[in-house]
Parts: structure tokens; C-alpha cells; sequence
């Protein structure tokens, strides 16, 4: 079968070989919508596919996206993928797909892969405090945005971020349990040396306080010995914390999970017990997985806007594409949404 041409397409479409040419390498901002929508349609008719090997020779650089998330153990970062690959692929990008297990050193192994590999734009999903360990990279200029880690005050000036306010998710979250008339509370986390779990664990402590409760009797878990982040462990993580603090005296009637994951094994570990989640016991997870509205009772959780933050990341991808000059970093702050579902309610009366 021959080879459709860029030529072949133009005529389809009733433009030039340049205009084709500049909606396949995104220029195409100034485009009118219906030129866009002639070209790709003429484009589908015809089943044209574009030399990527000559336009990475031409440009030095190629419409791929690298995604490093944690690990898509956990339901919540392979929702993302699928957000972002959504986005990334309206926009002519492919996304390559690590698993960095939010271990330094291999975020800074699949960075230089990628960067070697001729991807200049990377998605990184991590919340560890530094960003040190790829500054090397970062300076030789690779686009670089943060996903779900607020910016912090040294890093790199070109780095974008984009997060939700994680301090807000857990002041919401504890305060929907003091509202209802909770008075003891526990915070589930695993490792809190991350820039998000920190976060929230602070705007849990906020609410706390706002409620006029002391933070110093409510319980923080986090595993005797630093417990792992429990990106693929987290269910057992939230399960076994449930067997050892409510093997103490005055255990709590509210649990706030560092994520939805490890709520879901709060809620494992409940039953173990032979008590009843929104009952006995009211636990709130953080993202709003699909498992978390499944669950019985499904989860009340903190969720959050995955597929508009997917977008800006894409968004901030492209329209930087080609550009010979590095542009400045900017911190997008979107603010999270408590869902209400039925694993909570006014604790039990003794």
C-alpha cells in the first residue's frame, strides 16, 4: 500500500503543506478551529501517519511524554496515566510510563533514560521535599512538572507544579468528622516524609485545633519503623494500623487515611474486629478512587481533580514545545473536594 504523503493530506484539507506541518508539531495556536478540524479529519480519512523519525531529526526533540508516578499498584496513579495519556494524546504526544516507587534514585535513572531517549518533557509524580537529584537534568533543559507536590522554595525556576492544596484536603477531612461529633481522632499514613502527606497531616492537625481539641490526644500512625510511603502496600498498611491502635484503651471513633488505598485497609482491618465502618467507626480516605464509591459503605474521601490537573500538565507541555529558550516555572494550587458517602456518621453513643 503506498504511503500517504503530508502533500496528499494538504489537498484534502484544502491548505497548505505548511499548515499541516504546523498543526502536527504544535504550532497550531493560531490555527482557526475549523483549519484544525479539516486537517484531522483529512488526516483520519486518508490513514496519514507522520515520519516521527525525520520530524525528531528536524525539531531534536520528540512529541513524547515521560510519566514517572510512585507506582500503579495504587488505582489512584493509574487513573492519572489514563488522564494524562487522554490529554497527551489530543494533543499528538505519546506518554512512556515509569514506576519510580518514589525512590530517588530511580526517578533520577528514569529521567536520564528518558533524556537520553530524546523526551525533553517530563510528568513527575512525586512528593519527596528535593528536587537535588535532578537538578543536572533540569539544567540542561528539560521541562519538568510536578504532579501532586506544591512547589517549594528550592527548586529549580524553571519547574512547573501542579497540586491541590493538600493542607486544605486535610483540614476538610478532619473537620467533616469534628462536625459530626468526633472527638477522638487518628491520622493513618505510613512515612510522612513527603511533601503531600505532610501537608495533610498538617491541615488534619489545623482542624483539630479549629474544633477546639488538642492535637497532642488525637494519634498519628505511622509504623513503628517509618512504615513505607505504601504506594502498593497501602491496604495492608491502613489494616494493620486498625489491629494496633485498637488494641489500646480509648481507641478512636474517626480515622482520616492518608489515601483511599489505605482507608480501604482501615476499613479490612475494622471488620477483622467485628466493627462496622460508618457505625462503630467513621474513616475518611483522600483521592476519590473508583474502588472508593464501590466499597460497602462507600467511602467519604477527599477527591481530587485528576483530569483537570492531567490537562494542565499537558497544557504547560505544549505550549512551550519548540521553544529555543528556557521560560520561567509557575505553582498551579487547585483546591480538593470532600465527597460524603456512608462510611461516616455521628459516632456512636455510649
Amino acid at each position: 500500500m503506498e504511503k500517504v504523503t503530508i502533500q496528499q493530506v494538504a489537498r484534502a484539507a484544502g491548505v497548505s503543506a505548511s499548515t499541516v506541518s504546523n498543526l502536527l508539531n504544535g504550532r497550531s495556536g493560531r490555527m482557526l478551529p475549523a483549519t484544525r478540524d479539516r486537517i484531522t479529519e483529512a488526516i483520519a480519512q486518508l490513514g496519514y501517519r507522520p515520519n516521527r523519525a525525520a520530524r525528531e531529526l528536524r525539531t531534536g526533540r520528540t512529541r513524547t511524554v515521560g510519566l514517572i508516578v510512585p507506582s500503579v499498584g495504587n488505582p489512584f496513579w493509574g487513573a492519572f496515566a489514563r488522564e494524562l495519556e487522554h490529554a497527551a494524546l489530543a494533543e499528538g504526544y505519546n506518554v512512556l510510563l515509569c514506576n519510580s516507587e518514589r525512590d530517588p534514585e530511580r526517578e533520577s535513572h528514569y529521567v536520564e533514560e528518558l533524556w537520553d531517549d530524546g523526551v525533553r518533557d517530563i510528568v513527575l509524580c512525586t512528593s519527596l521535599p528535593s528536587l537535588n537529584h535532578l537538578a543536572h537534568i533540569i539544567d540542561q533543559g528539560l521541562r519538568l512538572v510536578t504532579f501532586d507536590r506544591p512547589a517549594q522554595a528550592d527548586d529549580p525556576s524553571t519547574v512547573v507544579s501542579i497540586s491541590i492544596n493538600n493542607v486544605v484536603g486535610g483540614h476538610l477531612a478532619a473537620s467533616h468528622l469534628t462536625g459530626l461529633g468526633h472527638r477522638r481522632l487518628t491520622f493513618v499514613s505510613g512515612s510522612l516524609r513527603s511533601v503531600n502527606r505532610t501537608g495533610r497531616y498538617q491541615g488534619f492537625c489545623s482542624a483539630v485545633e479549629s474544633a477546639g481539641l488538642a492535637v497532642a490526644d488525637m494519634t498519628l500512625w505511622t509504623g513503628a519503623d517509618e512504615s513505607p510511603f505504601g504506594d502498593v502496600e497501602a491496604a495492608d498498611v491502613g489494616r494493620r494500623a486498625v489491629h494496633e491502635i485498637f488494641a489500646a484503651a480509648d481507641p478512636p471513633t474517626g480515622v482520616v487515611a492518608i489515601n483511599d488505598m489505605t482507608a480501604l485497609g482501615v476499613c479490612r482491618g475494622l471488620r477483622d474486629l467485628g466493627l462496622q465502618v460508618g457505625r462503630d467507626v467513621s474513616v475518611v480516605g483522600f483521592d476519590d478512587i473508583i474502588l472508593a464509591d464501590l466499597y460497602d459503605p462507600p467511602l467519604t474521601t477527599v477527591r481530587q481533580p485528576i483530569s483537570q490537573m492531567a490537562q494542565l500538565a499537558i497544557a504547560e507541555i505544549v505550549s512551550h514545545h519548540g521553544l529555543a529558550h528556557r521560560e520561567p516555572g509557575r505553582s498551579v494550587l487547585l483546591r480538593p473536594e470532600l465527597i460524603v458517602r456512608g462510611s461516616t456518621a455521628a459516632p456512636p453513643v455510649n
